[in-house]
């Protein structure tokens, strides 16, 4: 390890606090400012092995960077290295704070405001007070209101504003310093355009169909898992920029239902027509009409968990059905998984578990994805 001077020359607030020299506490100092920090060294005196603990002041500042500084800790070879690397991090950290807290220079205010006044204030929904969060409404060729957030910092217009959009894909804009906030708004208005196909096939879905998830789809939600009939259901994942194109699909229910309509659509699939809406091919390809909204109510083919007797937890509603035909009973997924565990009689291997429906005592099996164990 380097020697002590090395280090009293870096930080010479930071002091040994025992005589292995395993344990260093008082301060770094950058841009005139004192920060409390104490380092514990392991036994070997290994850096990656090392413990930093810091003010919250510290802490706060250094937000963001704590890989960064993880990484410091290691590849350097001593102390003194990481602490050069530790007070680098920490004046990039300062001046980055600095630059985002700071305001505007007065030119900033005129552009913008002269910007806006140039695209329409009919066209804006909300300004901040600082004048950093806009927000714009549009409308596509349909009829569809869509909204813009723009996020603004003090180099605008040389550097473009953060853009949020509720989009299935990703909005790239193209800038240049002599870019406008009217070159954002047509960007935005072209991107409308290139995505009204697939809104258009979502939205007949939505009209036409009795969803059941997600319960309330925004315009990125390129997933739909549409009612077929009594606990048995088709999702849908539909690619945004071709949406007349079969989507992937997958159906939900017991096997003796499920099985006829995977027959249909592997030999139905030629029949498939871009040059038709989503959910006419649908009902071809599948030979079956779903359920109407004008004429049937939710209820009619969405049953309560026989586990918990409730349809939705926490976001989502039953989706394993006993596959005996005389029963057909659903659960949720989370709720029959901890039921079968509690089988004496059950087994499970890895993520899958085999049992006995709770309600008819025929065999069931159900597969929880790792991130809910």
């Amino acid at each position: 390890m380097a020697g002590a001077g090395a280090l009293l020359r870096q930080c010479p607030l930071l002091l040994p606090q025992n005589r292995e020299g395993s344990v260093y506490e008082g301060f770094v100092t950058v841009q005139d400012r004192d920060f409390h920090i104490r380092i514990l060294l392991p036994s070997d005196f290994q850096l990656k092995n090392a413990r930093i603990q810091c003010s919250w002041c510290l802490k706060k500042v250094l937000h963001g960077y704590q890989q960064i500084v993880k990484q410091r800790l290691q590849h350097c070879s001593d102390l003194v290295s990481f602490m050069v690397e530790l007070k680098t991090i920490l004046e990039a950290a300062l001046k980055n704070a600095q630059e985002l807290h700071a305001p505007p220079p007065p030119e900033y205010y005129s552009y913008l405001v002269r910007d806006i006044e140039t695209l329409g204030w009919n066209k804006v929904v909300y300004v901040d007070t600082g004048l950093n969060t806009i927000k714009l409404k549009g409308e596509d060729s349909c009829g569809r209101q869509h909204l813009i957030t723009l996020k603004l910092n003090a180099k605008y217009p040389t550097e473009p504003p953060n853009c949020f959009v509720d989009f299935p894909v990703e909005f790239a804009l193209s800038w240049i310093p002599q870019s406008s906030l009217i070159d954002i708004y047509n960007q935005f208005l072209a991107a409308l355009e290139s995505l009204k196909e697939f809104w258009n096939a979502m939205d007949e879905i939505d009209e036409k169909t009795w969803v059941l998830e997600p319960e309330n789809p925004t315009r990125s939600a390129t997933m739909r898992r549409i009612a077929i009939g009594n606990n048995v259901s088709i999702n849908l994942e539909v690619d945004p920029r071709h949406p007349t194109m079969l989507p992937e699909c997958y159906f939900l229910g017991a096997d003796h239902v499920v099985n006829p309509l995977r027959t249909k659509l592997n030999n139905n699939m030629h029949l498939w027509d871009p040059d038709i809406t989503l959910l006419q091919n649908l009902k071809e390809v599948l030979e079956t009409d779903f359920p109407s909204r004008a004429v049937l109510e939710k209820t009619d083919f969405t049953m309560d968990c026989g586990i918990c007797y409730a349809y939705r937890l926490d976001g989502a509603i039953p989706d394993q059905v006993c596959g005996d035909s005389r029963c057909g009973q659903p659960f949720h997924q989370a709720c029959l998984f901890e039921w079968l565990q509690g089988l004496p009689s059950s087994r499970q291997s890895f993520n899958v578990i085999f049992g006995e429906c709770p309600y008819c005592n025929k065999p069931i099996s159900v597969k929880m994805s790792m991130k809910k164990l």
